[in-house]
């Protein structure tokens, strides 16, 4: 396992860590860091092998909606496929291509199986 540090996060990942300890390790952290966090403005994201607490008010949708509005842009589109990536389809205007790639419950309005179709996806968008 190892610890990520971010500009506004920590990640705990345990992707390579014994089969059943890391999962075991990451209940345990959860139920240590849950009581606390509202209290400093924090939040904990339980991703794909990896525990990060970010500070509530930074997130990927409200960078993204910053830098939408100092460029004119024809049309957005956001992919991604990390729980981190929800708060990036909730802000983002209506009128944004958002996908989910993966098959869990998303606000993104389109889906993607796998990482190979998003290739197949976007190979698609420049031919046409």
């Amino acid at each position: 396992a190892f610890i990520e540090v971010k500009p506004y996060s920590l990640a705990w990942h345990y992707r390579k860590v014994e089969l059943g300890l890391g999962e075991l390790k990451a209940t345990e952290l959860k139920e240590i860091l849950n009581p606390m966090l509202n209290d400093y403005g924090l939040q904990l994201l339980d991703g794909n092998a990896v525990i990060e607490v970010k500070n509530t008010e930074v997130n990927k949708g409200k960078a993204a909606l910053e830098i939408a509005g100092h460029i004119k842009a024809d049309f957005m589109l956001a992919i991604g496929d990390d729980i981190t990536d929800e708060d990036l389809f909730r802000y983002l205007p209506q009128s944004t291509i958002s996908i989910k790639v993966g098959s869990n419950k998303s606000a993104a309005k389109y889906y993607l199986d796998e990482q190979e179709d998003v290739l197949q996806f976007l190979n698609q968008l420049i031919i046409k």
